[in-house]
Parts: structure tokens; C-alpha cells; sequence
């Protein structure tokens, strides 16, 4: 994984270092202030967690799609809520049907062959928001929440519509939060929620021209305010240049390099 670092704009010391520790695309440096309930839940950490067993937050560890073996190898310490809305996890949930909390494997992307199988367990304002139920969505329009919905980057052709038709049904909390809507708040500015908008990966541009309005904790969960770190190019250069493949050749069972 390259390296990375803050965006020039993003302030370090708004940064809430708490909340930083949940978001995938952070540098994840071990301290004294860790909070183990945030970074069980960050799939970019197992190797963190892995190292330090007795200090995981099980609940919250159970949501984590990278732990499903620390999971697999700890099964009495399962939360059957948040494992339910693992998409990692499905396997396991298959396996222990009686224990699905259908609620939140309503909102799993992964789960749709169960929903389909159990149309009566759904939980219809859960799975509006379900990216992968776009057509038990569109099939069944009566029986969502446009509540939800709104957060749904899969429905936007189906907020698009509603915008048009019916512009009270649009939550714009949620849809602040939607990074398929993108263009939709860019023309509705004074109708954003700064705080679901500061958590959305897509609206960084929005965000860096309004600093004023960012939720600072809110954006310290957002991945998209790190950069790679590259290389300078003459690094790469120089180490194209000194191994051309004119200058590197094989004799005796080893690469020679010429110097000159």
C-alpha cells in the first residue's frame, strides 16, 4: 500500500483523531490514545488487531469484512446484529439462519439471494438503502422509505425522478451523504446537511471551498481526504536508467550490472 498524507487543505489539528482511527484510508499509527472500539471497526487495521487480541471491541469487530477469520476462531464473541450486515460474512450467516437479525442483513449488499428467498423477513426502510436491491427497490416502490432511499447510490435515476415529481420525498441528510448525488447538491447548495456531506467521498471539491461549513469530525471519516505520497521522478528515472537491460546481463549464475 502507498503511502499517504492529508490533502494540503485538510487542517491536522481539526482532525478528530478518534473517529480518523474508522476510516480505512488513514495511516494507522499505534499510541497510548488508541480507541480499540473505533479501529476494531476499520479493515485496514486487522494487522493491528490481530496483534493485540484483548483489546478488540467484539461488537463492532463483528462489522469488520477483513476479521471474518478472528470471527470464524471466536464465534461466542459474535454480535449477530452487526455480523448480519457483514458482506464478508455471509458464509457463516448461511450457516446460522436462526441467528440472522434480518433488519440488518437487510441493508448487506451481499444478502440478496436471502432476501429474495425470504421476501416476508424483509425490512423494507432498511433495504432502501441496500446498493444491491436496486430491483426489489424498483419492483416494489410502495413499499420503501425515501428516507433511506436517498442515501442509495444506486437509485439516483430514482431520485432524479422523485426531485422532479415529488422534491418533499428527498431527505438531503441522507442525500448528502450519497456520492452519486454529486450534482444534484452541487445545484442545491443551501439544502446540504454540511455534516453527511463531510463524511462524502465524492464531495471533497465542495468541501474544500466551504471550509467553514465541515463537520470536522465527520470528515475525519471521509477516505478521500488522503493522498498518495509518490516518489519524485527522478527516482524512478535513475532507477529505470541503471538497470536498462543493455547494462544488466547473466553469467555464472549471476546478474551483472555495468558501471561506468
Amino acid at each position: 500500500m502507498a503511502p499517504k498524507r492529508l490533502l494540503h487543505w485538510v487542517d491536522p489539528e481539526k482532525i478528530d483523531w478518534g473517529w480518523l482511527l474508522c476510516n480505512p484510508a488513514a495511516i494507522l499509527i499505534l499510541h497510548e490514545k488508541m480507541n480499540w472500539q473505533f479501529l476494531s471497526r476499520n479493515p485496514a487495521a486487522i494487522h493491528l488487531l490481530e496483534a493485540n487480541l484483548e483489546k478488540i471491541d467484539w461488537k463492532w469487530l463483528s462489522k469488520n469484512p477483513a476479521a471474518i477469520h478472528l470471527l470464524e476462531a471466536n464465534p461466542e464473541k459474535i454480535n449477530w446484529e452487526l455480523l448480519s450486515s457483514n458482506p464478508a460474512a455471509i458464509h457463516m450467516l448461511e450457516a446460522n439462519k436462526d441467528k440472522i437479525v434480518w433488519e440488518f442483513l437487510s441493508t448487506n449488499p451481499a444478502a440478496i439471494h436471502l432476501l429474495e428467498a425470504n421476501p416476508e423477513k424483509i425490512e423494507w426502510i432498511c433495504l432502501s438503502e441496500n446498493p444491491a436491491a436496486i430491483h426489489l427497490i424498483e419492483a416494489t416502490p410502495e413499499k420503501i422509505s425515501s428516507f433511506w432511499l436517498s442515501a442509495n447510490p444506486a437509485a439516483i435515476h430514482m431520485l432524479e425522478a422523485m426531485l422532479e415529481a415529488e422534491p418533499k420525498r428527498i431527505n438531503w441528510h441522507y442525500l448528502s451523504r450519497n456520492p452519486a448525488a454529486i450534482h444534484i447538491l452541487e445545484e442545491n447548495l443551501e439544502k446540504i446537511d454540511w455534516l453527511h456531506l463531510s463524511t462524502n467521498p465524492a464531495a471533497i471539491h465542495i468541501l474544500e471551498a466551504n471550509h467553514e461549513k465541515i463537520d470536522w469530525k465527520s470528515l475525519s471519516l471521509n477516505p478521500a481526504i488522503f493522498e498518495e505520497i509518490k516518489p519524485p521522478p527522478f527516482k524512478e528515472e535513475l532507477i529505470q536508467k541503471v538497470f536498462e537491460p543493455r547494462r544488466v546481463w547473466r553469467m555464472g549464475g549471476f546478474d551483472w550490472l555495468e558501471v561506468v
